[in-house]
Order: C-alpha cells, then sequence, then structure tokens
C-alpha cells in the first residue's frame, strides 16, 4: 500500500463517526449565515503580476518528519500575514500531519479576514466541506489521485453551495486531464509524489503549461529558494504552495521576498 492509499484509507475511518447526509441547500444556508471569507482564487492572481505567496501551517509530515512540533497556529498565521502572505493553508490533518479543526479556526480569527485561508486536508465527503466553512475557510483542497470522478463531483457541488473555492491537486498528465475535464478552475500541481514522497520541480515545469487556458496554476512542494520560485513562474504558476520553508525560516518575510523575485 502506498502512502496516500493508506492515508486515504484511515481518513475514511477517521470522519466515519461524522459522516451524515448533507444537502447542498443546507450548504448554501451555512454560507448565507456566515461572514463571506475572502476569496482564495483572487488572492492567487496577484495585481502587480509577481507571484503569490501560499504560506502553510504544517508541523510535521510523513516525507520531513517533525517540522515544527508544538508550533502555534494563530501565532504562525501572524507572523505570516505581517510577512506578506497572500493566503495560508492550514493542516487540519492530526495523525499524520498534527494539525486539527482548531488550527484552521484559530488562523482565521487572528488574519481577520485580511487573507484568504484554505483547508488543506485529505477530502472524501460533503460533512468535511461544512466543517471547513464553519470554521471561516474560503477553499477546500480536492486531491484528484486519492478520488473517483463522482467524489470530485459531489465535493465541487458541496464547495460551490458553501461558497468555497476549490483547489484541484494533481501529479501527473491523466490527472491533469480528469481535472480539466471535471471543469477545475485552479490546479495544483504537487511537485512531491504522494505515493513514495519524492520531489520534482521539473513535473511544475512539464505540467503547468499543460493546464486548461485560463486556469490558475499553483506550484506545490520542493520550493525552498527564490530559485526554485523563479522555475516555477517561468513554467506559468499564479502561485507557490510552501509549508516546510517557511515554518523553518527565521524571517518568513525574507524568504517571501525571495519567493516574489523582490
Amino acid at each position: 500500500m502506498d502512502k496516500l492509499t493508506e492515508i486515504m484509507a484511515w481518513k475514511r475511518q477517521e470522519i466515519a463517526p461524522r459522516v451524515r447526509a448533507v444537502a447542498e441547500a443546507e450548504l448554501a444556508q451555512l454560507d448565507a449565515g456566515l461572514p463571506r471569507p475572502p476569496s482564495f482564487a483572487a488572492a492567487l492572481r496577484r495585481p502587480d503580476g509577481r507571484l503569490a505567496v501560499i504560506a502553510e501551517i504544517k508541523r510535521r509530515s510523513p516525507s520531513a518528519g517533525d517540522i515544527r512540533p508544538g508550533a502555534s497556529a494563530p501565532e504562525q498565521a501572524r507572523r505570516y500575514r505581517a510577512a506578506g502572505a497572500d493566503a495560508l493553508s492550514v493542516l487540519t490533518d492530526g495523525k499524520y500531519f498534527g494539525g486539527a479543526l482548531a488550527d484552521l479556526e484559530a488562523a482565521v480569527a487572528e488574519v481577520a479576514g485580511a487573507i484568504p485561508c484554505l483547508r488543506k486536508d485529505f477530502m472524501v465527503h460533503p460533512v468535511q466541506v461544512a466543517e471547513a466553512r464553519a470554521a471561516g475557510a474560503s477553499a477546500i483542497l480536492i486531491i484528484v489521485r486519492a478520488l473517483d470522478d463522482e467524489e470530485i463531483r459531489i465535493l465541487q457541488g458541496a464547495a460551490r453551495a458553501a461558497g468555497l473555492d476549490a483547489l484541484f491537486e494533481i501529479h501527473d498528465e491523466a490527472e491533469l486531464e480528469r481535472a480539466g475535464r471535471l471543469g477545475a478552475r485552479l490546479i495544483g500541481v504537487n511537485n512531491r509524489d504522494l505515493a513514495v514522497f519524492r520531489t520534482d520541480l521539473g513535473l511544475s515545469e512539464r505540467l503547468i503549461p499543460r493546464l486548461p487556458p485560463g486556469a490558475t496554476a499553483v506550484g506545490e512542494s520542493g520550493v525552498a529558494t527564490g530559485a526554485d520560485a523563479a522555475r516555477l513562474r517561468a513554467a506559468g504558476a499564479h502561485a507557490v504552495l510552501v509549508g516546510e520553508a517557511l515554518m523553518k525560516a527565521p524571517d518568513p518575510a525574507a524568504l517571501i521576498r525571495q519567493f516574489r523575485g523582490e
């Protein structure tokens, strides 16, 4: 069993006690009753044309092990906002990444609507979409490799009803074709193979130029330096999602400036 299959099997087991029927009408009502979060999609298209930076709150990962165990989500959100991040990504998976839904809630409260937040988790059911919207997220993640087309359509519909953007994550040409066929407009190329956790920036360089016309392109994983970010920008990326390097950076603002080529 590869790592992603293992994680998805656990995630389905983990959320089983919370699973219930979640109608799109319920999600729409939830959306109408809550403050409107800032647009995740809009934040990734900077008016100055520079690379947008999605700064991730991540304490550990299966590939890196401990990154910053015990890190405070609101404190990190505050640092990222002060550093000029365009958006946040908050890991809410506990077993593999050391996160929690409470981290998302705390990060959203800390940035107070100034920048949008992505719920970064292994999404399998609309109940997780409802949780994301209730916590103040602006977007959810859809990992194309982990889901069949019908599951993706259900999550898409749930996100749309809840007023959330959906970032489609792909890793190869077949997943890119599926994402395009399913109408994805935000597409992240994960340079890390989630089966074996090997990273190759060349993947973004190969796939981003093949994204559907008008799609917003995000380069994910393996970005640690300004040179890394420049490679992805040259390939056509509008944004990069960075976790480990920013979590470890003594000065996140300086690293974000490097990513933008400032």
